[in-house]
C-alpha cells in the first residue's frame, strides 16, 4: 500500500485526503490545532497536529514522514506572517524530509508567481522569474529552496485561483459597483485541484512543474452572472469601462499533454455548494 503524507488538511487538503484514501492510498495528514485534528479523527481520517512556528510544534507529527510521498500544501500567510517566516517553515520542511524516508514530494505554489503585467501569449512553464518581473517573490524564493536538494523527487503544482463549494467567485462582488468585467479568468474547481495532485502521484510524474488552472477563460461577467442565476446571488450593479490588453491568462497545456483531462473545463460549468 502506498502511504503519503499530506501537510496541511485544509480546504484542498482535507478533500485530497479522502480522494486518495478511497483510491486505496495510506493517509496521514496535519493541521494546526488539536481541536481540528480531533474533528477529522472523527471523519476517519488520520491526522496529527503540526504547527510550523517557525519550527514544527506539535504531536505525533513524525507520521506524516514514514512514507515515500508527502505533499506540502500550506501556502504564506502573507497578511499576517512575513515572507522570512514562511521561508524558515520551508526551510524547516525541507530539513525534516532530508531526515526522513520520503524520497517524493509535491509542492503546492500558485500562478500569482507570475508577472502581474500583460503578455501577449498566456504564461506558461518556461516563463523565465526574476526579482524584477515576478509576482509573488516569497512563493518563488520556496520553489527554490525546496527544489535545491537532491535527497528526493519533486514536483512543484502551479493552482490558480481555487473555486467550488462556498468558494463563488460571484458572490464576492453581489451588488457592487464598477465591478471589472471584461478580462478573462484563470480559475480552477477544487475537485480538478485534488484530481491535479492524485494524478501526479499516481502516476508518478517527478521533476515537473505544471501549471493547474481550466483551460477555458471567460469573462468575469459572464461568471459573475452565471452564479448570480445558478446560486441565487445579486449581479454587480455596474461594470468598469472597458480597457484594451489587460486579460493575463495562464496556460495548462503541458498538464494537458500527460494525459490530464478536467472535470470542469469551463469555470461557467462549476458547480458550488454554498
Amino acid at each position: 500500500m502506498k502511504e503519503v503524507g499530506i501537510i496541511g488538511l485544509g480546504w484542498t487538503g482535507k478533500p485530497l485526503a479522502i480522494f486518495l484514501k478511497n483510491q486505496g492510498w495510506k493517509v496521514v495528514g496535519s493541521t494546526t490545532s488539536e481541536q481540528k485534528k480531533n474533528d477529522l479523527l472523527n471523519s476517519d481520517l488520520d491526522a496529527v497536529r503540526l504547527e510550523m512556528a517557525p519550527h514544527p510544534v506539535g504531536s505525533g507529527f513524525q507520521k506524516l514522514f514514514e512514507g515515500d510521498y508527502l505533499v506540502i500544501n500550506i501556502p504564506p500567510r502573507s497578511r499576517v506572517q512575513s515572507a522570512d517566516f514562511y521561508l524558515e517553515q520551508i526551510k524547516f520542511l525541507k530539513s525534516m524530509i532530508n531526515q526522513s524516508k520520503v524520497k517524493k514530494v509535491i509542492f503546492i505554489s500558485s500562478t500569482g508567481i507570475y508577472p502581474s503585467s500583460l503578455s501577449e501569449f498566456p504564461y506558461d512553464e518556461n516563463c523565465e522569474l526574476s526579482t524584477d518581473n515576478v509576482g509573488n517573490k516569497t512563493l518563488w524564493d520556496a520553489e527554490k529552496m525546496i527544489s535545491s536538494s537532491t535527497n528526493y523527487d519533486l514536483t512543484i503544482i502551479r493552482f490558480s485561483g481555487l473555486m467550488g463549494e462556498e468558494r463563488i467567485p460571484g458572490k464576492y462582488f453581489a451588488g457592487k459597483d464598477n465591478v471589472v468585467g471584461h478580462t478573462r479568468v484563470n480559475y480552477i474547481h477544487q475537485e480538478d485541484a485534488v484530481r491535479t495532485i492524485a494524478w501526479v502521484l499516481e502516476n508518478e510524474i517527478w521533476g515537473e512543474l505544471f501549471n493547474a488552472t481550466s483551460p477555458i477563460h471567460p469573462k468575469r461577467k459572464d461568471v459573475y452572472e452565471k452564479n448570480a442565476e445558478s446560486v441565487g446571488l445579486e449581479k454587480p450593479k455596474s461594470y468598469a469601462p472597458e480597457k484594451e490588453g489587460e486579460d493575463r491568462l495562464v496556460s495548462t497545456e503541458k498538464l494537458l499533454k500527460t494525459g490530464f483531462q478536467y472535470t470542469y473545463p469551463d469555470p461557467l460549468d462549476f458547480p458550488y455548494s454554498g
